[in-house]
């Protein structure tokens, strides 16, 4: 039991370790402008008047995200519609151009 544990805790790190470039949640505000600057990127605000666009509501959380194979970043924001439902809104980080809109279901 105590090797199982050890192992599974070793994934654990490895997994955040290698994923914690990938995204960075909303109380990293600075992190996601000082990367999309350095990237040039659209700015957080653009990108946020693009997915309230989309789906109007209140922006929840925010995260500037590293698509997978190095097809470029996305900013991924949940926001709360009128009727209470949470929506994720997929911003493409360097042409502004909304590229999903789906429903939260939990």
């Amino acid at each position: 039991m105590k090797k199982s544990m050890n192992i599974f805790t070793l994934a654990s790190v490895i997994s955040i370790t290698l994923l914690s470039p990938l995204a960075f949640a909303d109380n990293d505000i600075q992190k996601i402008e000082a990367i999309s600057k350095e990237l040039g990127l659209i700015t957080l605000e653009q990108a946020k008047a693009k997915a309230l666009a989309a789906k109007p509501g209140v922006v929840d959380d925010v995260e500037l995200e590293n698509r997978k194979f190095g097809k470029g970043w996305d900013y991924e924001f949940e926001i709360v519609d009128a009727d209470g439902r949470e929506w994720e809104v997929l911003v493409d980080a360097k042409t502004g151009v909304v590229r999903d809109v789906s429903r939260e279901w939990f």
